[in-house]
């Protein structure tokens, strides 16, 4: 498995289940992944150009809710060469006025049992952690509401990009169903009061409320929604991969330590990040005063 400077960018866990390789540049709606008809369409759609994998929620018709086929779908749209030189980031979208209502309710009942709940669950954790782990930053483009899984995926992502109609909320203790898991995610990101206001009550939260409280990196109007995205996407596709795989990996490494180690991780992640071709060629463009030629 490739590594970036001495810190490992995927995990061998989330390489471990069977997943099936979709074509890059390539829309892959309509195929089939293990256990699926092959006359059954993909619930998400994807397509890849010019670096930026864009992955859709594809099942509007469901409120693109994150059943385990959603989930699986999802999962292996993101590991797809997950490691190829050619992707820079990944943008998650959604069709429809819903980006996901969350967990499937009729994949949740008596009837389907614990193990079969056990694997929802652990399915959808597996992909929230792929998504931190993963070594190219990862964009939610928002377009309407996300509520439990559906805000913990947008939560979960490294940056979020939202239209100023979405709202956002975990709504499951109106129905008996705590929103424990999509409480990590939340509790991550925005502050704990916050967070907990969301869990207890179930009331959603505008765009602008989300912003404010660190949920978004950005609201713009609607109509500019993927402009700015895709603004955003491009800029990251155009650095080094290299440079912003090491980068993010150390972020989220050094965010749980104290002080003292979150400098020593970073500090020899920096001189790691000095050893890659792209950071000296990095320097030696500015101080040449012309553009970087990266390794890609």
């Amino acid at each position: 498995m490739a590594t970036v400077g001495g810190l490992r960018a995927l995990p061998r866990w989330l390489l471990r289940g069977r997943w099936t390789p979709l074509p890059a540049g390539l829309c892959s709606r309509g195929l089939a992944g293990p256990g699926r008809p092959e006359s059954e369409p993909r619930p998400t759609s994807t397509w890849q150009r010019d670096g930026i994998r864009n992955i859709v929620l594809s099942n509007p018709k469901k409120r693109n809710a994150l059943s385990l086929t959603m989930l699986k779908s999802l999962q292996n749209d993101i590991l797809h060469e997950a490691e190829s030189k050619d992707l820079k980031v990944i943008v998650i979208s959604a069709e429809g006025p819903v980006f996901s209502s969350g967990h499937d309710l009729k994949e949740l009942t008596e009837e389907q049992g614990c193990n079969y709940h056990t694997e929802v669950f652990q399915t959808c954790s597996e992909v929230m952690m792929l998504i931190q782990n993963h070594p190219v930053p990862i964009i939610a483009m928002v377009n309407g509401l996300a509520t439990a899984a559906g805000c913990q995926l947008v939560a979960s992502c490294d940056l979020a990009v939202a239209s100023d109609k979405s709202s956002f909320a975990t709504p499951g203790v109106n129905i008996g169903l705590f929103c424990s898991t999509p409480g990590v995610a939340l509790g991550r990101v925005v502050p704990r009061k916050v967070a907990l206001e969301m869990l207890f009550t179930g009331e959603p939260i505008s765009a602008q409320q989300a912003l404010l409280h660190g949920l978004l990196s950005k609201v713009v109007p609607e109509e500019r929604l993927e402009e700015e995205t895709m603004r955003i996407a491009k800029k990251i596709a155009s650095l080094s991969r290299p440079v912003v795989s090491l980068g993010k990996a150390i972020f989220y490494k050094q965010l749980p330590q104290d002080l003292r180690t979150a400098y020593c991780l970073t500090s020899q992640a920096m001189v790691d990040n000095l050893a890659l071709r792209d950071g000296q060629e990095g320097i030696k463009a500015f101080i040449q005063k012309r553009k970087p030629i990266w390794s890609h």
